[in-house]
This record gives C-alpha cells, structure tokens and sequence, in this order.
C-alpha cells in the first residue's frame, strides 16, 4: 500500500541514500534517553496502525528464484558456543529435537525429521536488517501454525518464545511474538534455504522466519518453542534479547 509508511520503506530509502542521515545518527539517537521513551510510546501505535491498515493476513512481498541475492550475509551469532548444541551439530543433528512446551495441551519433542515431514511452505522473501541491509533469500518449512495445532495451545496462551541455543556475552537468546504472526501463512519453521540444508551461519537446523517482521525477530538456532500468557518475568521481561540489552522494540513490523 503506498499509503502506509513502514520500516520496511524505511530501510529501502536508507539503502538508497534518502534515509542516510537517519541511519548514521542511529548510535547518537539511541543514547537519548527522551527518544528511547519516544519510540516506545510509538510501539503500540505503529502496530496497531500497521495491522488495522495493511491487515492481519497481509503477505510481504515474495520474488522469484532470479531475484535471489547472490550474497546473503549472516547476522548475530554465526555458531553457538554450548555443548548440547555443538553436539547435536557434530551428529548431525540426529538427536535434536525441537521442544515445545509452556501453555500446550500436548508438550511435544519433535526431530527434524518430523518437521521435514510436516506439509511445506516455500517462499522467496526479502530480510531487512536494522542494520540497514537486505537480501533476497528462499526459505522452507512447515508453518508454525501446523506445529502449533499439533500441540494445541491452551486459552491462556497470546505469546510463542522461541529459545535458542545460542548465547551473547553469556545471556541466551530468545525472541517471542503474539500468535497473530504465529498464525501468519509466512510464519514457518524454516529448515532449508536456497534449495540446501539451513547452513550453520544462518541457524541451523531450525530458524523462524516471520516475514513481517525485521531480521532481528527471525530466531536462529531454534531449540524450544513455549507459549505463555505473558512475558513478564521471563530475563529482561520485554520479550527478547536485543529489546532487553539495547531497547529494540518488540514488535518490528515492516
């Protein structure tokens, strides 16, 4: 919709050049603390505003396979540093298993196998980072909707928290989203990308991709899914890694 004015133009214009000053004083802007409170005042309302225009089930924008970047960088950890992780990786990934716990009537401990299994979605997206790249990439796996309905949710559940197996400075990283983009048809548990097994660079064996949203959401290293009611109480209580140790917003739609 030309009309809506999201991140995802955002990033474009700044890729472009338009949005270059606005990138560069990123660094100096997020000391701020009067603009920090500022943006999180606009959460709220750019989520509400960005679901009631552009729609719930709204699709990003998909490409064919010509348009694929030739290069797609890798972003955050490259390889985890834990043993269970590193194990699995080394047997190659034989014995992993995704947890799926929490708010479920079903607690479920699937192989990769399982989700391989699983009816899959194929699509051709395109990853903005915060950073300020892009890059067209092709990603399959089951829908997360289909993994949920396995385990089927108790009413009390509104969020997913994604675990994963990889760590900053000794914190784990985590991401969580409401089940509105748990239930997008984009949302998939992606385990294969450009027609290959996902790399370890870029999560292996198991990522999300939620299309809707920017890179930073797009959990790698995927060792356990938990729906809860809420995210208070869970480390920094704002739902992930990156909204805890440097104040990113939690939802980052574009």
């Amino acid at each position: 919709m030309s009309g809506v004015f999201t991140r995802r133009s955002l990033l474009s214009a700044g890729a472009a050049g338009a949005g270059g000053l606005l990138l560069g004083g990123c660094d100096r802007l997020d000391g701020d603390p009067a603009w920090r409170h500022l943006l999180g005042l606009a959460e709220p309302l750019h989520m509400g505003a960005q679901r009631l225009l552009i729609g719930r089930g709204a699709l990003a924008p998909e490409f064919t396979a010509a348009q694929l970047s030739p290069v797609f960088r890798t972003n955050g950890n490259t390889q985890p540093d834990t043993g269970e992780w590193q194990a699995q990786a080394a047997s190659g990934f034989a014995q992993w298993r995704l947890l799926i716990d929490g708010l479920v009537r079903r607690p479920l401990a699937l192989p990769l196998a399982a989700l391989q299994a699983l009816p899959q979605r194929s699509q051709i997206t395109r990853h903005d980072c915060v950073e300020g790249w892009s890059a067209i990439g092709q990603w399959q796996g089951p829908r997360l909707a289909a993994v949920l309905d396995m385990a089927g949710l108790q009413p009390a559940a509104r969020y997913l928290v994604f675990h994963c197996a990889d760590r900053f400075g000794g914190s784990p990283y985590y991401e969580s989203i409401d089940l509105i983009d748990a239930y997008h048809p984009q949302t998939i548990l992606a385990w294969r990308m450009n027609g290959a097994p996902l790399a370890i660079g870029h999560g292996a064996p198991v990522r999300l991709r939620v299309e809707r949203q920017l890179g930073y959401k797009h959990a790698k290293y995927v060792m356990r899914i938990e729906a809860r009611d809420s995210l208070s109480g869970l480390y920094g209580g704002k739902g992930g890694y990156w909204e805890d140790a440097a104040g990113y917003q939690w939802y980052a739609g574009i």
